[in-house]
């Protein structure tokens, strides 16, 4: 099983917006470099959502449950389907992620604007020693 981090602003989808759908397509990253994660994605891999904008943190988890596929309305994206897991109790800022100066060479950190990249399993390993993941 594998993380992703997905950001969204929130006032397009929010993680609240998930929770009401239970299930949505994930769509709209165009970026070249996002689409290459998308495309490595699988049903069981874990995706943590990101708010981007104003909150710029960590706010919940979803499920991967489908292949990617080509995104039918833009020739240059692909999407998965994806299922709400939970809200985390406590967001995880960007800028507590920064402070602690561990993930300085996590693209999260060195390309904020990528929307879409994988998560390296010792930030996996580190949300789980602050009870954020179990």
């Amino acid at each position: 099983m594998a993380y992703f981090l997905a950001k969204t602003d929130p006032e397009t989808y929010s993680i609240k917006q998930l929770e009401q759908d239970q299930t949505t397509v994930w769509d709209g990253v165009t970026n070249a470099q996002a689409v290459i994660y998308i495309k490595t994605m699988r049903p069981g891999d874990e995706m943590l959502i990101y708010h981007s904008g104003g909150e710029s943190a960590i706010v919940g988890l979803a499920h991967i449950v489908s292949e990617p596929r080509p995104d039918p309305n833009q020739s240059k994206s692909w999407v998965v389907d994806v299922t709400f897991v939970r809200r985390f109790e406590q967001p995880v800022s960007l800028r507590e992620v920064k402070e602690s100066h561990r993930f300085d060479d996590w693209s999260l950190v060195r390309h904020s604007r990528l929307s879409t990249m994988s998560v390296p399993e010792t930030f996996v390993s580190w949300l789980k020693e602050k009870k954020v993941l179990s």
